[in-house]
């Protein structure tokens, strides 16, 4: 269900200088009114318009934007394999090891993916992987559980 908005009160008893303004003004309020218990719009679905209004010559459009998912983000297949290593505690030096690439490449791999991932540790990158699913069961198990 989403977050109904905040709404100011508005006192209509107040002569106002723009009436156009204070139309605007209602309709966004009864749009928010009439919209906070609907159930049908959906935080990752399409824009929505909620009030289209022109003020003064000027247009003006009030948009809901759908949330951004956290699953959007795209790794590429190194930067999986170097999630996957880190998840189950390996140190750079030994995916680097592994992957036969230097240990400054695998760090510049991992600040890529904590920016496109918008963490700022090895834990946070994993613990978001896991909250979108994104880690198999196999690339759960640390090194020191088998």
């Amino acid at each position: 269900m989403p977050t109904p908005p905040a709404l100011v009160g508005y006192d209509t008893s107040v002569k106002r200088e723009h009436p156009p303004i204070d139309d605007a003004i209602r309709n966004l309020v009864s749009l928010a009114e009439g919209s906070a218990g609907d159930e049908s719009t959906c935080d990752t679905c399409a824009e929505v318009i909620l009030l289209d209004a022109e003020v003064d010559g000027l247009r003006y459009l009030l948009v809901r934007m759908p949330k951004l998912s956290r699953s959007r983000v795209q790794l590429s297949p190194r930067e999986y394999e170097i999630v996957r290593m880190v998840a189950k505690g390996h140190p750079n030096k030994v995916i680097a090891d592994v992957l036969n690439i230097s240990s400054w490449t695998v760090c510049t791999h991992l600040r890529r993916i904590f920016a496109k991932m918008g963490v700022g540790s090895r834990a946070a990158m994993v613990a978001r992987l896991l909250e979108i699913g994104a880690l198999s069961t196999e690339a759960r198990v640390p090194i020191a559980m088998r």
